[in-house]
C-alpha cells in the first residue's frame, strides 16, 4: 500500500494518524538489553541517530506487559498538548 493509503492527516491535528498496523521487523535484545532497529525500518520511519522515542506498553489481565509501542517523541508531545490544552483552559478560566 502507498503511504497515503496507510496514513492520513487528521483534520484536527498536524500529525499523521495510523490506519494500518504491520509487522515491520523481528529484532532481538543483545546482552546489554539493547535493540537494533534494521536500517530499512529506520529509513521508512524517518528515524535518525539522536531521535527520541516514547515507549508505551499494553498489559494483559495480570498486568504483565505483552506489547510495546514505539512512538516518535514529537508525535506524542503534539498529542499531549492537543488533548491537555482544552482541559487546562477549562480549569484555569473559571
Amino acid at each position: 500500500m502507498e503511504k497515503s493509503e496507510n496514513f492520513k492527516k487528521s483534520e484536527k491535528t498536524d500529525y499523521m494518524e495510523c490506519k494500518v498496523c504491520n509487522l515491520e521487523a523481528l529484532v532481538s535484545l543483545d546482552q546489554r538489553g539493547q535493540i537494533i532497529l534494521p536500517k530499512e525500518l529506520r529509513e521508512k520511519a524517518e528515524l535518525k541517530a539522536g531521535d527520541k522515542l516514547a515507549i508505551l506498553s499494553a498489559c494483559d489481565e495480570n498486568q504483565k506487559i505483552c506489547c510495546l509501542i514505539f512512538i516518535k517523541a514529537e508525535v506524542i508531545e503534539k498529542i499531549a498538548v492537543e488533548r491537555l490544552t482544552p482541559i487546562l483552559k477549562s480549569i484555569f478560566q473559571r
